[in-house]
Formats: C-alpha cells, structure tokens, sequence
C-alpha cells in the first residue's frame, strides 16, 4: 500500500508526482527483495538498535527529498509545516534531524526514510573487482555475530559464502541507487536539513496551485 498515496492524489498530473511514483516503485522493489533476504537468512537488525542513524545524517538526491516531503505532507503535516519554516523537530548539531533518541526505534519518519537508510543493514555491495560482497554492518555486536549459527565475524564475505552461512545473499545499495539516480539525473546531493524545507515549500506551492487556489 502506497505511503504517499493521498499526496499524489493532490499532485495528479504533475512531473513530481511522476517522480514520486518512479521512486516509490524503487523503494517497493527494496522491501520485496529485503523480505527475501529476511525470510530465508532470519538474520536482521539487533531489535531498536538505531546506532548507525545516531551520527549520520543522509544527503539526500532531488528524488528521496520529493519523497521525503510527500510523506510529510501527507503523514505529518504539522512537522511539513515546521520544515517548511526551516525548523526540525529533533535539531541536532551533528546527525539526523528525524532521529529521536527517546523513542524506541528512534526514526520519527520511518516510512520516509531516505535508500541509505532502507539498505544500510541489509545490503550487499561491490568490491574493487566488480563482485558482490556482504558485511555486517559495523554497529552490529561482536557477540551475537559470534552466538550466530554458523558463528558471523565482522569481515567481507563472498556471494557464495554468504549463502553457504546464510541462504541468501542481499540486494546491492549502488543497484538501487542508479535507479533513484535515473528518475532525478543530478550529480549533487544535500543534507536533509539543507534540501528538505525548500522541497516541502515547493510541493506545498504545487499542491495549492494544483488545486486552483
């Protein structure tokens, strides 16, 4: 089920609504593909770790802050308002805006989170040699990739010995960022604090003048 569904309802017709829906099949395609890794491997996340979101900021391309700010529009419009004002509900020097340190699983903006955050823990990438290779995500415990069965280290794995200790080897980040890449063509990157408020303003702006206010 569409996240932004109402928002491009209120953009129907527009070039960003088609830039939304090119960037939610991206993101669909992600969680189907992850689901797979999840289901045949039973290996994810330590439950509300949050630690690699607890210093990092994502930058974000034209697509993921179009994104970004549909979500809000549509699933939190009071905190679209206050970014659209250049105020973020959790402002931090360094690290996310979005990024809760009292809540549970910390994301405020979960469902809009950006592709680094969607993969981070669960992703492959590409070595120097142009092969698929997994690891771990650096924040994961020693001692439970040690309690693991087969016991995990933190170390880069082949495609064939991720599957000989897992079953299944997970998508690749930079396979799904030449997608978003494709939808937006545009070598630059912002930060979330730096790209997002003029973003809400503008699909704000469209959707009033969409609707012939």
């Amino acid at each position: 089920m569409s996240e932004i569904q109402a928002a491009l309802l209120k953009l129907q017709g527009t070039h960003e609504a088609e830039i939304l829906q090119q960037i939610e099949e991206v993101y669909e395609e992600i969680q189907k593909k992850q689901q797979i890794w999840y289901s045949k491997t039973d290996f994810s996340c330590p439950q509300a770790c949050g630690e690699c979101c607890r210093n990092f900021e994502p930058d974000l391309l034209e697509g993921e802050a179009l994104y970004m700010a549909a979500w809000l529009i549509q699933n939190q419009s009071e905190t679209a308002d206050q970014v659209a004002a250049e105020s973020f509900p959790f402002p931090r020097e360094k690290g996310c805006q979005f990024w809760n340190e009292n809540a549970t699983y910390h994301c405020s903006i979960y469902g809009a989170r950006p592709l680094i955050c969607r993969l981070f823990g669960a992703s492959s990438s590409y070595s120097k040699t142009g092969d698929i290779v997994w690891k771990p995500c650096k924040f994961y415990p020693a001692q439970d990739l040690a309690a693991h069965k087969p016991p995990l280290a933190h170390k880069q794995y082949s495609v064939e010995e991720t599957k000989c200790l897992l079953g299944e080897i997970p998508p690749a980040m930079s396979d799904f960022t030449e997608k978003v890449v494709a939808v937006t063509p545009a070598e630059e990157t912002l930060l979330i604090r730096e790209i997002l408020p003029e973003t809400v303003k503008r699909l704000l702006w469209i959707i009033k003048m969409n609707a012939g206010e």
